[in-house]
């Protein structure tokens, strides 16, 4: 299974989400971007499980994105790979052009946070973003806007 690092893009009304440990958070609307990793054995087919989990919104979470995936007030409408061996995670979190949401998705590393908010589309500057990092970005929509309102 290839390995990489992802963005996840979620389209969002405004809305009240508690996340685990980090409490309840408030979220404007408009576009919530997560980057994460997919190296270890499963690699990229960890991105199978987001789409998965954003469509049968299951009670489970095990991570901070889970929430927001769960929750009706977000939908996963792309995912952007990168497919890598090397660890870029960080990298690609740290230079995504949107506004740090603290805290979030990263308290396994020493960033500010893996999600971010953006108020117009994100995909343009993901995909060159992601370019910057030598990575060639492969984008899958996903059609799950049947909880926007």
């Amino acid at each position: 299974m290839e390995k990489g690092v992802y963005c996840l893009v979620l389209a969002n009304v405004p809305a009240r989400v508690r996340i685990g440990a980090l409490g309840t958070r408030s979220f404007e609307g408009g576009w919530h971007v997560y980057a994460g990793s997919a190296l270890g054995p499963g690699g990229l087919a960890r991105v199978t499980r987001h789409i998965a989990f954003s469509r049968e919104r299951p009670r489970t979470r095990r991570w901070h994105i889970d929430y927001l995936m769960g929750d009706p007030s977000f939908s996963l409408t792309t995912v952007i790979c990168g497919a890598t061996l090397q660890r870029l995670e960080c990298e690609l979190a740290r230079g995504l052009p949107g506004e740090p949401v603290p805290g979030f998705g990263c308290s396994d590393c020493r960033c500010n946070s893996h999600l971010f908010y953006f108020p117009t589309d994100p995909v343009p500057g993901i995909l060159r973003h992601m370019r910057s990092l030598s990575l060639e970005p492969v984008i899958t929509t996903i059609n799950t806007m049947e909880g926007q309102s």
